[in-house]
């Protein structure tokens, strides 16, 4: 990491260069990975505005500040020049494509059914995705979601797990909130470190553009032009699957995802994702889209191991 600085003539300069409320620094922060800050030397009182970074991030940002800073001094409006994002993983796509990772991989659908689930996601504001392990539904959801943040349709994307242990007991986490949560957020952390790299994604995180919420803290929250995932939506009980459907504010998206012959809750019967497709049949605005093995795209063995266990129950 890095940290480099140009030096602002006054406020009014900043004020052209960084957009009102700072709505530019923001979009140059998410499209270049970096960090900006803005300060005044409190010897000189000179303005400085500081890009950190990684080394070729912020050279890339640091070459397309000065393009704007020139045009301002010139007395050309910087919107005169439009301002290019740098390879949004959300723009430039093929027509089957979600998001372009920051390996350039394109995410795009691999079935049919996928396809349908990633349209209902475009579509609905409130969307369930069930389905059993592989199927793509929590890594398309980001793809999803990620796409939306960087074509200005959302402000932020909100990740959020029910702490349920899987069979056996993790004991005392030491550390601060991520560190005793990341354990179970892990496989929502992978999809992201594939699709942004690690560093971007904890440069999102770490500014709260990508937020971490456990399940058990969102009572009393509510989350605006947000893009909204709950994953493992099997593991909530009823009372807490209401209560973070009603976190939604306005302009915001909600994904549920969850596979409900996997819980790991004491009584199957009581995951609020087996109930909520009876409470909410028939609303308006809400999708529930169901994935089969048909759609997994994990390794071939994964769908004879899902298949097995279906005939086993079966019987």
């Amino acid at each position: 990491m890095i940290t480099k600085k140009i030096k602002l003539e006054d406020s009014q300069e900043a004020l052209g260069l960084l957009g009102e409320q700072d709505a530019v620094l923001r979009q140059m922060e998410r499209e270049y990975g970096v960090e900006l800050f803005l300060r005044q030397d409190p010897d000189s009182n000179e303005l400085q505005l500081s890009i950190k970074g990684s080394n070729s991030r912020v050279d890339k940002a640091l070459r397309r500040i000065r393009e704007r800073l020139s045009a301002l001094r010139r007395s050309v409006a910087p919107g005169a020049e439009p301002f290019e994002p740098l390879s949004l993983g959300a723009t430039g796509l093929p027509e089957d494509g979600v998001y372009r990772s920051a390996f350039g991989k394109i995410v795009r659908p691999r079935t049919p059914n996928q396809q349908k689930y990633v349209d209902a996601i475009y579509k609905s504001e409130l969307v369930f995705g069930i389905g059993p392990a592989g199927t793509g539904k929590t890594y398309l959801a980001v793809a999803c979601a990620l796409r939306a943040l960087e074509s200005r349709q959302v402000h932020r994307i909100v990740l959020s797990r029910p702490v349920v242990e899987a069979g056996e007991k993790l004991g005392f986490l030491p550390g601060d909130l991520y560190e005793k949560v990341n354990p179970y957020l892990k496989p929502i952390y992978d999809a992201f470190y594939n699709l942004l790299g690690p560093d971007r994604f904890r440069l999102w995180r770490d500014t709260e553009v990508i937020e971490i919420v456990p399940l058990a803290y969102m009572r009393g929250r509510t989350f605006e032009e947000a893009f909204i995932i709950l994953d493992e939506a099997q593991n909530t009980t009823p009372e807490q699957m209401k209560m973070f459907l009603t976190r939604m504010g306005n302009g915001s998206r909600v994904v549920v995802t969850g596979d409900v012959t996997q819980t790991d809750l004491s009584d199957r019967s009581a995951s609020g994702l087996v109930r909520i497709a009876q409470v909410l049949k028939g609303v308006e605005g809400i999708s529930f889209h169901e994935l089969t093995e048909e759609d997994v795209i994990r390794h071939p063995l994964v769908k004879k191991i899902i298949r097995a266990y279906d005939e086993w129950e079966k019987k």
